[in-house]
């Protein structure tokens, strides 16, 4: 992680596209994109955490290009 600013703005980045997605975090979108990151197993809980505010980040820097 680049710094504890990055990861809150992942963080709030993720809280976005959740309310986007109305908290359909079972929906189609969230089902694909766990699928697409993951394929068919789990990584640990750590592992996942560090994933999902990469994601945040990455998702943040595309919105802003």
């Amino acid at each position: 992680m680049h710094s504890i600013g990055s990861a809150i703005l992942g963080a709030f980045e993720l809280l976005r596209l959740a309310t986007l997605t109305r908290f359909r975090l079972r929906g189609p979108y969230w089902s694909w994109r766990w699928h697409t990151a993951f394929g068919r197993g789990t990584p640990p809980r750590s592992e996942l955490l560090w994933a999902m505010l990469r994601f945040g980040r990455w998702a943040r820097r595309m919105r802003k290009l």
